[in-house]
């Protein structure tokens, strides 16, 4: 069953008055998120809650590097359970865009979707090897001109539209999520960076704050993949998918779907 969450998410408050007067307020910055507690903190995560910082990574790096490894051909199978579309089973929900596409429709063509890796390969060098490149936690359906246009750009905020994105916007060295996904790429993005530490023949993956990191084991924007992670708190949808793959393939989590206050306590 899924863990029950108790979410108390910071808000700003605006006052009667202000509002009744129209005042315009300044943007305000996203705010980290409070603690959560998970009915798995008692066991999965008992030897990772109470930390911070460079121990509390490495603690959750033991946690979730004890995974079944899955092939690359069987992640399309895998992502039209973990990714199914909750008001259509016949469909899976589409990364970036939203939209709700046939799981029959899994390809290389226009109109197909196909497996989306948010870490993109060539920042790391692993390919669609077994390990990385096969990870369910950061691979997503998602359409195959939406996936071609985002490329292995990194994440930052800015750029035009993407046709057919969603909101989703590009420019020549980043991407920018639509605003129902950005707390799930960055989630997923940092999930890769505690996972993949350099210790198992793979790269060691790291977020930071450049763009254009090209075939680097870096990936970028640290400071916006955080903004993200607080502005985008996980969704019911996620939830589901994390514990899906919990259950039913990789037997890990990602621990920032669990605890997104952790983003803030590492980084």
């Amino acid at each position: 069953m899924p863990a029950t969450h108790i979410r108390r998410w910071k808000t700003l408050a605006l006052s009667t008055s202000a509002v009744l007067v129209g005042l315009t307020l300044p943007t305000v910055a996203a705010t980290p998120a409070n603690a959560t507690t998970t009915a798995y903190d008692s066991t999965y995560y008992k030897n990772a809650v109470g930390k911070t910082g460079t121990t509390l990574k490495s603690s959750l790096h033991t946690i979730i590097s004890s995974q079944t490894k899955i092939s690359y051909s069987a992640v399309w199978d895998a992502l039209k359970v973990t990714d199914q579309d909750p008001n259509n089973s016949s469909n899976v929900i589409l990364l970036y865009s939203g939209v709700s596409r046939s799981k029959s429709l899994n390809g290389g063509d226009v109109g197909d979707w196909n497996r989306e890796h948010t870490w993109a390969k060539s920042h790391g060098n692993f390919g669609e090897v077994t390990g990385p490149g096969t990870d369910l936690h950061h691979l997503r359906p998602a359409d195959v001109q939406v996936n071609s246009i985002r490329g292995n750009l990194d994440f930052d905020n800015g750029g035009s539209a993407v046709a057919n994105g969603g909101g989703s916007l590009v420019d020549s060295d980043s991407f920018e999520p639509r605003d129902a996904d950005k707390g799930d790429v960055a989630r997923m993005i940092l999930y890769m960076a505690v996972r993949y530490e350099g210790d198992d023949g793979f790269a060691n993956l790291e977020p930071d704050e450049k763009v254009n990191n090209g075939s680097t084991p870096y990936i970028g924007k640290l400071s916006v993949l955080k903004q993200w992670n607080d502005e985008d708190p996980p969704s019911a949808f996620e939830e589901k998918r994390n514990q899906a793959i919990y259950d039913t393939y990789q037997h890990n989590r990602n621990p920032f779907i669990d605890h997104p206050e952790w983003v803030e306590a590492i980084w």
